[in-house]
């Protein structure tokens, strides 16, 4: 199947590592332009030197900018006016009881996990609205749906995630530009894999990860973490002229971790 993603730029937001790398691997893979961006020239570095090992004569382009904050987005839309493609994979979790977390941590949430994707998303859409083609994904969560009690201010701004998304998308009426968002189920990146040691530091990773998806994570049909590859793939389909018909939805990549139908 012809994606037709040659030549099309994509900006993948915190794409130095985890799902965001692999989603901007899967791109480049199928010919698309890439901009790897992270919040330092090594993480960057890293990882376009990660992704031409794995796809050589990928078109890469670097953006050192920490896009959850209002600067770094005002560096990335001044060194990319326009993209074809924007994934707003950027967002930070922490595990906290709810009686115990504090405005500034809801703030900080807030800002990183909805505010990057608002202010990048109000900058692309027009013009590819103008263009009449342009893709934009956010990459929420099965938290959004099924939070989570550990992360709960994380769960909240996955949830708003969705609304943003198909709030975007009702201005795409008519177009050939889509806006949706695709929900990930916990998945094996580096973070998580520290954060599932964590709280089993006595078990060997292999036992962590099956006593975490028993413990927390029960309902899971896989049994087992997502590999960040499997959401790549899902992504880059509905980033591609494949998808045309897919807008304004939430398409979950969860495992069958959530019990529902819809």
């Amino acid at each position: 199947m012809d994606l037709e993603l040659g030549g099309k730029q994509a900006l993948v937001t915190a794409s130095s590592g985890g799902i965001g790398e692999a989603i901007a691997t899967a791109l480049a893979r199928e010919g698309a332009e890439v901009v790897v961006n992270g919040r330092t020239d090594s993480t960057v570095d890293e990882a376009i030197a990660r992704i031409t090992t794995e796809v050589p004569g990928a078109t890469l382009t670097p953006l050192v900018a920490d896009l959850g904050t209002l600067e770094g987005t005002r560096v990335a839309t001044a060194q990319l006016p326009s993209v074809d493609i924007l994934v707003n994979n950027l967002g930070v979790y922490e595990a906290v009881e709810f009686l115990e977390t504090t405005d500034d941590q809801w703030f900080r949430l807030f800002e990183i996990n909805i505010m990057s994707g608002v202010r990048l998303s109000r900058h692309y859409l027009k013009p590819m609205l103008e263009r009449n083609h342009g893709r934009i994904v956010f990459i929420a969560s099965e938290a959004a749906v099924a939070p989570a009690p550990e992360l709960p201010h994380y769960s909240a701004t996955k949830s708003m995630e969705l609304s943003v998304s198909r709030i975007l998308a009702e201005q795409t009426a008519g177009t050939a530009v889509t806006v949706n968002a695709v929900l990930p189920g916990s998945t094996r990146t580096g973070g998580v894999r520290e954060f599932v040691q964590d709280i089993f530091p006595d078990l060997s990773y292999d036992e962590a990860e099956a006593r975490f998806m028993a413990d927390n994570r029960p309902t899971s049909l896989l049994q087992r973490l997502i590999d960040p590859r499997e959401v790549a793939d899902v992504v880059t389909f509905v980033c591609s002229a494949r998808s045309g018909a897919i807008n304004g939805s939430a398409l979950r990549a969860d495992g069958g971790i959530v019990r529902t139908v819809f």
